[in-house]
C-alpha cells in the first residue's frame, strides 16, 4: 500500500520518539510500532486512510503495547508498573500535537546521548533509534563492523533501562555538555543522507531535510554559535545537492558542477549563519567547516575557488580537530593550493599509517593526484583499491570511467 509506504517514510522515527515517551521502554516502543503499521496494512485498505495517520498509528501502537503488558503482567509481576506507567497518560490530549511529537524527538536524541552511556553507544543509538538508518549504514558511518554496531546499541538500551535515564531535554546547566554529541550525531545522519554510504543513489534527500530540521529545532532551543555553525555547514553543502548528479543518477564532481543548478536560498541562509557562528573568536569546528563551505559557494567559478584560504582553514581544523579524515581534507586542498605532489606526499604519509586503510575516499583522492600526475599505473592501482571499498553505485561507476579514461601502459 503506497501511502502506508509514504507514511513509514515520513513519519516511523516521529512515531517512535513519540511511542517511546508514551510507553517508557525502547523496546516495547519499537514492537509496538511494528505493530502499529502491520494493523494499518490490514484495516486501511478496507476501512480507508484515516483523517490523521500519525495520529492513528500512535494510539493502535500504544493500545496494542498496553495489551500485550496486561498479557505479560499476568506472569510477569515486575512488568505491572510498566502497564501502569503506559496507562497513567492513555487519553492524553496533546499525544500528536505538532510541538508535543517535535519536543519528542528532542528528548530522544538527548536521552540517547546521555552522559551515562559511553560516547560510542550514544552516537549509535541515535543514529538507529533516532534517525532510522540501518545497523550497516551506522557501522559505515564509524567504520567499523555491523557487529560492533548492534552489540553497542544493545547495551546502551539495557543501560538506560537499568539506571533509568530520563526521557527529557537537559535544563540549561546540563545542556552545554550535551550538546557536542548531538550535534556529531546530526551531522553523522546529515552526511549519510548527502554521500550515501551505500545504494544507487548519491543523495538521500529525506535524510539531509531530517538533518537540518532537528538542527533548526535545536537552533530554536538553543541558539549556541556551534548549533548556528552546523546548520550553516549543512545548508550550504546541501545548496550543491541538485548539481551533483545528473538524470541518469551519474556522479558529478565539484569541479563540473552546473553552479546556476546550486540553490541560492539556502546558500543566502548559510551565509547569514556564518556571522553568529564565528562570532567572539575561537571559533569551534563546525563555524570553520561551515566557512569553508562559505568559500566554495562564493566562488563563482571552481577555478576561482580560493584553495589557499581553505588549505588553511582545514590547517585551523586539523589542530583544534585532529582526524585522519580532517588531515585527508587537508591534504587534497593543500593539493589545490600548492600542488599535486605536495599534497599526495601529504596523503600517502597518511595512507602509510594504516588508520583510512578501508576509507574509499582516501585512494580517490590518491589516484586523482597520481592521475594528475601522469603516474598511471600508480593511478591504476589506487582507483582499483577505491572501487573495491565504495559500496554506493553512482560513485563506483565514476571510479570506474576515470579507471577506463586512464591512458593503457
Amino acid at each position: 500500500m503506497q501511502i502506508l509506504e509514504q507514511v513509514y517514510q515520513q513519519e516511523s522515527r516521529r512515531i517512535l520518539a513519540t511511542l517511546i515517551r508514551l510507553l517508557g521502554d525502547f523496546t516495547l516502543a519499537e514492537e509496538a510500532l511494528q505493530d502499529a503499521f502491520s494493523a494499518a496494512l490490514r484495516q486501511w485498505p478496507t476501512e480507508g486512510v484515516p483523517q490523521n495517520p500519525r495520529a492513528w498509528l500512535i494510539s493502535a501502537g500504544r493500545f496494542k503495547a498496553i495489551d500485550q503488558l496486561r498479557r505479560k503482567a499476568r506472569f510477569d509481576a515486575s512488568l505491572a508498573q510498566l502497564q501502569l506507567d503506559a496507562q497513567d497518560g492513555e487519553m492524553a490530549p496533546d499525544e500528536d500535537d505538532d510541538n508535543n511529537i517535535e519536543d519528542d524527538r528532542l528528548r530522544l536524541i538527548f536521552t540517547c546521548c546521555h552522559p551515562g552511556l559511553a560516547v560510542e553507544a550514544q552516537l549509535a543509538l541515535t543514529l538507529r533509534e533516532v534517525c532510522g538508518l540501518t545497523t550497516e549504514e551506522v557501522a559505515s558511518a564509524f567504520l567499523v563492523k555491523p557487529t560492533t554496531i548492534a552489540q553497542r546499541i544493545v547495551r546502551a538500551k539495557n543501560k538506560i533501562r537499568q539506571s533509568g535515564i530520563p526521557y527529557e531535554v537537559p535544563d540549561d546547566t546540563q545542556m552545554p555538555g550535551r550538546l557536542q554529541v548531538v550535534l556529531h550525531v546530526i551531522y553523522l545522519l546529515f552526511n549519510e543522507g548527502y554521500s550515501a554510504s551505500g545504494g544507487d543513489a548519491v543523495l538521500r534527500q529525506s535524510m539531509c531535510d531530517e538533518a537540518i530540521r532537528l538542527c533548526r529545532l535545536l537552533y530554536n532551543l538553543l541558539p549556541e554559535r556551534e548549533v548556528a555553525g552546523l546548520l550553516a555547514l549543512m545548508l550550504l553543502q546541501h545548496s550543491r545537492s541538485a548539481a551533483r548528479s545528473s538524470a541518469g543518477a551519474v556522479l558529478i564532481t565539484l569541479e563540473m558542477q552546473d553552479r546556476t543548478l546550486w540553490n541560492q536560498e539556502q546558500i543566502k541562509a548559510g551565509l547569514e549563519l556564518i556571522e553568529p557562528a564565528l562570532a567572539g573568536g575561537n571559533p569551534g569546528t563546525y563555524a570553520i567547516q561551515a566557512a569553508i563551505a562559505a568559500l566554495h559557494a562564493e566562488a563563482p567559478t571552481y577555478a576561482q575557488t580560493d584553495w589557499q584560504q581553505i588549505a588553511g582553514l582545514y590547517g585551523i581544523l586539523l589542530h583544534l580537530h585532529p582526524s585522519p579524515v580532517v588531515e585527508l581534507n587537508h591534504a587534497v586542498a593543500v593539493a589545490m593550493a600548492f600542488g599535486a605532489a605536495e599534497g599526495l606526499a601529504r596523503i600517502e604519509a597518511l595512507l602509510s599509517r594504516s588508520e583510512l586503510d578501508n576509507y574509499h575516499l582516501a585512494y580517490a583522492a590518491q589516484a586523482d593526484l597520481l592521475r594528475r600526475l601522469k603516474r598511471f599505473p600508480e593511478a591504476k592501482a589506487a582507483y582499483e583499491r577505491a572501487l573495491m571499498l565504495s559500496q554506493q553505485g553512482p560513485e563506483r561507476a565514476f571510479l570506474q570511467s576515470r579507471l577506463d579514461e586512464l591512458p593503457r601502459t
